[in-house]
C-alpha cells in the first residue's frame, strides 16, 4: 500500500498527554472518545434539548434518527479541531455547551438532515443496522422532520453569533444539495468518469467533514488568534479525510458486510449508483465482463452482484480504489503536519489512522 506508513497491526504508538494508555489497534477509538469525554457527555445533553417540539412526530423521529448509534465523527472532528488550534471549555459548567459543544451539535443535526433525506431518495430501508425512517413512518414525514433538522441547525447557529462560522455552514448545506441533486442525475450513467465521481463525492460526503474543521478552527479563532495557514489546514484536512472514509465505504462495499456497513451490502448498485470500483472496473475490463456490470446497473437488482464482485475484483477496481483511499489519508495527514503538537492533534492523527486500517 504506497506512502501509507501503517499496516493492520502497526498503528503509532502515541500516547495522549495525561493519559497512560498508548494509542493501538485494539484500543480502536476509546482513547479518543475518552479525550473529549467530557465535551461528548455535554453535546449527549444538548442534542435532545433541542430535539424538542410539540408536534409529538416530529420529536419523535427526530429522537429515532440521532440516536441512531452513529459514530458522530463529524461532531468529533469539530471539537478536536477547535481544541487543537488552542480553544478552551469556559470552565463555568453553565456555558459548558455555549460554543465548541453547540457547534458540534449543529454538525450533527446538518448530517442528520441529509440522512433522513438522503434515505428517502434512495428508498433505503436500512440505515446503521436499523431501520430507516422512512420505512418505518414514510417518506413525507421523513423530509419534513430533515427539514426540521436543518431549521433547528441554523437557530443554533443564530444563537452562536459568528457570521464567518455561519457562512461556511450555509455555503456546506448549499452545496452538499447540489452534490445530491448531481449524484441523482448520474443515476444509471455507465459512462461517469472518476473526475466527475470525485466532485460528487467531494460535495455530498466530504463537505460536511471539512466544514466540521473549518468552523473548528474559526471558533478556535475566536478566543485566540489562530494563524491562517492552520485554518486552512484543518479545512483541507477535513476535506480530504471525508473523501477518504467515502472511498473507504467504496472498498467495502465490495468486500465487507451488513453488518459491518450498516446498510444492505449491493445496496449502491442495486440504486443504479456508480461508486469508484464500478467506474474503474468500466474502463479497464474485458467486452464481455462489461456487459454483466451494465446490465446490473441496468436491471436495478442486486441479484448479480456476486457477478459483479467477480468483475470488480479481476478488473484491478478494489486496488485502484484502496490507493485511492490511501493517497487522500496521507494528504490528509500531511495537513496536520503544520498543527502545532497536542493531543487534540495526536487524536485527529489516530482517528485518520483508524480510518485507513478498515482497507488494510
Amino acid at each position: 500500500m504506497k506512502n501509507l506508513s501503517i499496516s493492520k497491526t502497526e498503528l503509532p504508538l502515541e500516547t495522549f498527554a495525561g493519559d497512560d494508555v498508548p494509542i493501538t489497534a485494539e484500543s480502536g477509538l476509546d482513547s479518543v472518545f475518552a479525550l473529549v469525554q467530557g465535551e461528548f457527555a455535554a453535546l449527549n445533553s444538548l442534542i435532545p434539548r433541542h430535539l424538542t417540539s410539540d408536534v409529538e412526530l416530529v420529536a419523535e423521529i427526530s429522537r429515532y434518527i440521532v440516536e441512531s448509534g452513529g459514530k458522530r465523527l463529524r461532531p468529533l472532528m469539530t471539537l478536536l479541531s477547535t481544541q487543537a488550534l488552542g480553544f478552551r471549555a469556559n470552565s463555568n459548567a453553565e456555558h459548558q455547551d455555549s460554543n465548541h459543544v453547540a457547534l458540534a451539535a449543529i454538525i450533527e443535526f446538518l448530517h442528520t438532515a441529509t440522512l433522513l433525506h438522503d434515505d428517502v431518495v434512495d428508498r433505503s430501508a436500512l440505515r446503521r443496522g436499523r431501520m430507516t425512517a422512512n420505512e418505518l413512518w414514510g417518506n413525507a414525514p421523513s423530509v419534513l422532520v430533515g427539514d426540521f433538522l436543518y431549521s433547528r441547525a441554523f437557530q443554533l447557529m443564530v444563537d452562536l453569533g459568528d457570521l464567518d462560522i455561519m457562512r461556511v455552514l450555509s455555503n456546506a448545506t448549499n452545496t452538499i444539495a447540489e452534490g445530491e441533486v448531481m449524484q441523482l442525475s448520474h443515476v444509471g450513467n455507465c459512462n461517469l468518469s472518476e473526475t466527475d465521481y470525485r466532485k460528487i463525492i467531494s460535495c455530498k460526503t466530504a463537505l460536511l467533514f471539512e466544514a466540521a474543521t473549518h468552523s473548528g478552527a474559526l471558533l478556535a479563532h475566536r478566543q485566540s488568534k489562530v494563524e491562517p495557514q492552520h485554518t486552512e489546514a484543518m479545512r483541507r484536512f477535513g476535506l480530504h479525510f471525508g473523501i477518504a472514509y467515502q472511498l473507504i465505504d467504496d472498498y467495502l462495499d465490495y468486500v465487507g458486510n451488513t453488518a459491518e456497513l450498516g446498510k444492505q451490502v449491493g445496496d449502491d448498485l442495486a440504486e443504479g449508483k456508480l461508486t469508484l470500483p464500478i467506474i474503474h472496473a468500466l474502463r479497464t475490463a474485458s467486452a464481455s465482463d462489461i456487459r454483466v456490470v451494465t446490465e446490473a446497473i441496468d436491471s436495478r437488482s442486486s441479484e448479480h452482484f456476486t457477478d459483479v464482485i467477480r468483475v470488480v475484483k479481476e478488473s484491478g477496481a478494489l486496488d485502484h480504489t484502496r490507493n485511492a483511499a490511501v493517497e487522500e489519508i496521507n494528504l490528509a495527514l500531511a495537513c496536520l503536519e503544520p498543527i502545532p503538537s497536542s493531543p487534540y492533534k495526536s487524536a485527529m492523527q489516530h482517528v485518520t489512522h483508524f480510518s485507513a486500517n478498515r482497507i488494510c
